[in-house]
């Protein structure tokens, strides 16, 4: 199939902005944005000049915008159009897409406590590792296979400083060395993306001071936002265990992310977890 033309990529998404506010607008009625009715009405929904004034923008910007016309529009613009039209935060950053726009990273809460259906998937998951992850790389929460297989004790509570200060979890890396560099540019990333979040200061600051090999990767200023990546472990029961690791956002839980280990095809990894696994009572959950 053919890659669509540069010319046609922008018309689509237009037409996609000019169906996306139609249908926003029609509904809502007059009543309930606090306005006057204004009579009979051939469709349903808000007129144009209603949403223009809701918005504080002129009707003719409203309405080309609307038409999907091909002009220049602002944050603040956007936004107070999703006030107008009373959009809930997927249809605002769906909104800032089709004006092409990037979408406002979503702000920060109050951590959210892991639901009982979250944690169900974790336990489904064993006997393979998983957990969950938050902005910062603290382990929201962790599976027992997880804390088996690499070692993960009760003072373990965040990934990267693991990564660095856990001795017995650096000793069971293969190649920790090697892969040092992309931790730490995977973690410059995503401090990237809070730019006004102290907390990530305090962690970087205490990571300078507890870790040489932190404190010399990351004057480097490497970035990488890679979602993958492959973890081999040395077991001091199982041997040699080799992972597939993926990285999934958690949609209603902004800056988390469910990181799931996948045993290696080829490596033998599959068996040797089983075994270790039932030794240790943690076989696959039923």
């Amino acid at each position: 199939m053919a890659s669509p033309t540069p010319a046609s990529t922008p018309g689509r998404r237009r037409e996609e902005l000019r169906d996306f506010l139609r249908t926003r607008r029609a509904r809502l009625t007059p009543a309930d944005v606090g306005m006057p009715d204004g009579g009979r009405r051939r469709t349903p929904g808000l007129r144009r000049e209603e949403v223009a004034v809701l918005a504080g923008v002129g009707v003719s910007w409203y309405t080309w915008l609307e038409q999907g016309r091909d002009i220049k529009v602002s944050g603040d613009v956007l936004d107070a159009i999703v006030r107008a039209l009373r959009l809930d935060g997927a249809e605002r950053e769906h909104l800032y897409l089709l004006a092409g726009l990037n979408p406002p990273q979503a702000e920060v809460g109050p951590a959210v406590p892991i639901t009982p259906e979250l944690r169900r998937v974790l336990d489904a998951w064993s006997p393979r590792p998983a957990y969950v992850r938050d902005r910062h790389w603290n382990f929201g929460a962790i599976n027992d296979a997880a804390r088996e297989v690499f070692g993960y004790g009760d003072t373990d509570h965040n990934c990267l400083v693991s990564y660095f200060t856990n001795v017995r979890y650096r000793s069971m890396l293969t190649h920790w060395a090697e892969a040092a560099p992309d931790v730490v540019a995977r973690f410059r990333a995503d401090v990237a993306r809070y730019p006004d979040d102290p907390e990530f200061d305090r962690l970087v600051a205490d990571m300078l001071a507890a870790s040489p090999e932190f404190a010399e990767l990351w004057p480097r200023h490497e970035v990488s936002a890679g979602a993958q990546a492959v973890k081999g472990i040395r077991h001091p029961d199982a041997g040699e265990l080799i992972f597939e690791a993926t990285l999934l956002p958690l949609a209603d839980r902004p800056g988390q992310h469910l990181v799931l280990y996948n045993p290696r095809p080829g490596t033998g990894t599959q068996e040797r977890l089983e075994k270790l696994m039932a030794r240790r009572g943690l076989a696959a959950a039923s």
